[in-house]
Parts: C-alpha cells; structure tokens; sequence
C-alpha cells in the first residue's frame, strides 16, 4: 500500500506556508523577542527587519553616553554592554549588564530627551538599532504597523512606571520608619 502524503509535504503547498514563520537566528527571529515587537506578524517583522540598522561595537567603546540626544533604541543580537550612571562623586556605577536578546534606549523612540544613563560595551558586541526616524517613517507608510509599536512601547514604559512607583511607595515606607524610630528613640 503506497503511503499517504499530506497536502502540505507537497512542495508547492510548502512554498505558499513557509512564509508564515520567523527563520530562527534571523533579525526576525531576534525582533519577536523583544517586547516592543513580540506581537507583531511574520510578514510585519520581515518589514521592521528591512529598516533597522546593523551596528559593530569593540568591548569597551560606548555606544552612548549620558546626556546625549536620545536617537532610538538597540537591541543585542551578540555581546554584552554595560548600563552605567554617573554617582554623586563621578564614579560610573554599573545598573545591569546586557547580553544578547536585552534592548535598551527604547524611551527615545518615544521622546528626544537626553539619555539618562551611558551604555558601554564590555565585550565586542553587535547590535540593531531601531531609530526615532524609521519609526516616524513606518507610522507615515504603514500607521497601523508603526502604531502597533508605538502602543506596545507605551505599556512597556507604564509597567516600568508602576515598578518604580512600587519601589519608591516601599522606600518612602522605610524611611518613613526609620524616622519614626529616630524620633522615640531620642524621646528616652
């Protein structure tokens, strides 16, 4: 008896269906993860993907520094950088070191404001940037796509707005506290 073969072994059905997945290790597959653009479709990726900018960084050149015009944002594909400010008394102090998959600068898509923070590689790193511009650019050609990105940006700096919220509700608690216990200790 001769073996059943699917509608979809057949090479042309095969042809028409395998645009309909991210390739793993592309630029694609790299975007998907990041959550400004997890909810977007195959074909939507593979025209983010035709815009964003391939980028070489040797360990220890910056990408940006604090202060600087905000641009856009990047995102690993292989490396790592390091997150710093600047303390009171001038010493760089690291917040996170990044490797491949982070992104980092997203705020800039959203408004020009200078970057907060410096961002340095620590080892050769390649990166993709997704700038103020092609964002402008996407929403004027495709608004329904560049408004998908804008929108998913927006819950993306409002969960990280209510975290810190969060975290400064608890360290106002403390001090709160720690005041407190100022005050009856000195009252003995």
């Amino acid at each position: 008896m001769a073996e059943k073969r699917s509608i979809a072994d057949s090479s042309l059905w095969k042809n028409i269906f395998s645009g309909r997945s991210v390739k793993a290790g592309s630029t694609e597959d790299l975007l998907s993860r990041v959550p400004a653009f997890s909810i977007l479709s195959p074909r939507e990726l593979k025209e983010v993907a035709t815009i964003v900018h391939r980028r070489e960084y040797r360990s220890g050149e910056p990408v940006f520094y604090q202060g600087d015009p905000g641009l856009g944002m990047y995102i690993i594909q292989e490396g790592e950088v390091s997150i710093t400010i600047a303390g009171k008394d001038g010493q760089q102090r690291e917040i996170v070191t990044l490797s491949e998959g982070d992104f980092f600068g997203e705020l800039a898509l959203l408004d020009e404001s200078p970057r907060s923070a410096n961002a340095i590689c620590k080892a050769d790193s390649q990166l993709i940037g997704f700038f103020r511009p092609d964002l402008f650019e996407l929403i004027e050609k495709k608004a329904s796509l560049g408004i998908k990105i804008v929108l998913k940006l927006s819950e993306i700096v409002a969960m990280r707005l209510r975290n810190t919220d969060k975290e400064l509700s608890h360290l106002r608690s403390q001090l709160e506290q720690a005041e407190s216990g100022k005050g009856s200790a000195s009252n003995v």
